[in-house]
């Protein structure tokens, strides 16, 4: 089977397309995947699971099928068979591999698909949810990365758009949004007190007092909080900066903050605006054993 990656408009905010059919993949559980040669679907990444599958419809000579889910696909270089999903044992980008768009149909087209014209449709109200959670999950990175800043006792090597340790990417042991929020789970181990920060109370090299990081939370929150809001309240323009339309094209995602420009490496989608939102909140909790911090950040969309 040969297929050429597929080319993506979601970088851009396109929730809706025209273009081929190229394949349709049968899945083995009354399900099949179509490939098509564009689209607008997002779909859940196979390596970073972090951003549910766009969901929406899929027209062929005017009937109409609903795209259940969306999920990655590829060939590799000496095979046939298109693998998907947890079954790709690279990651994506790999050159020598296809990369592919599978929209999940729940039940069996009939007649020859590929080569036919497709209509395709993204649920439009969906997208969104995910869009301002995702812009939500990076704002809530850049926002925490300042506030613990202080409790950083050496350099850990790697810093954020704005100069502080990035905590965001050296603790973090998942990250996931639904359309109500996204939920960020962060691991405080060894590794993470070796590179040099601290959840015990210390003195800072200023000679500050920082109380542990249980009893600082409360006012960690609320600094965090209070970054999110002025950074709502800005309606700093978001963008992707797309090098080009092959799904795997690495894409970052950009705001313009009050502080400066921000980057972040991303493959989803997101806003156009900050003022898209009306608030952003986040809850910021400590497991019991202090060895874990989620953060649960809220966006309301204006």
């Amino acid at each position: 089977m040969t297929l050429p990656t597929t080319r993506v408009s979601f970088p851009g905010g396109a929730v809706s397309g025209e273009s081929t059919v190229l394949a349709v993949h049968p899945l083995g559980d009354g399900r099949f995947g179509v490939v098509t040669a564009d689209t607008p679907f997002h779909p859940l990444d196979h390596t970073w699971p972090d951003q549910p599958a766009d969901t929406g419809t899929l027209t062929v000579d005017g009937t109409e099928f609903a795209v259940v889910d969306c999920l990655t696909a590829a060939v590799g270089p000496q095979a046939d068979d298109l693998l998907v999903g947890a079954d790709i044992p690279v990651r994506r980008g790999d050159e020598a591999w296809s990369w592919l768009v599978l929209h999940v149909l729940a039940q069996e087209p009939q007649g020859e698909l590929p080569g036919r014209p497709v209509t395709l449709s993204v649920d439009a109200e969906r997208r969104a949810a995910l869009c301002a959670a995702h812009t939500g999950c990076h704002l809530l990175a850049l926002a925490l990365n300042a506030a613990l800043a202080p409790r950083w006792r050496k350099d850990p090597g790697r810093a954020d758009a704005f100069g502080n340790p990035d905590f965001d990417s050296l603790a973090m042991a998942s990250s996931v949004m639904d359309t109500v929020a996204s939920t960020d789970v962060y691991r405080l181990g060894k590794s993470l007190r070796k590179k040099g920060f601290t959840a015990e109370a210390t003195t800072t090299e200023t000679g500050e007092e920082l109380p542990a990081l249980a009893e600082a939370l409360p006012a960690i929150t609320a600094e965090v909080n209070k970054l999110l809001a002025g950074w709502v309240a800005a309606d700093a323009p978001v963008r992707i900066e797309v090098p080009g339309p092959e799904l795997t094209a690495r894409r970052q995602w950009h705001c313009e903050l009050p502080a400066g420009p921000a980057e972040i490496a991303c493959g989803g989608t997101h806003l156009h605006r900050l003022g898209q939102l009306s608030a952003l909140e986040t809850e910021l909790t400590l497991s019991v054993d202090g060895s874990e911090l989620t953060a649960v950040t809220r966006p309301k969309r204006a």
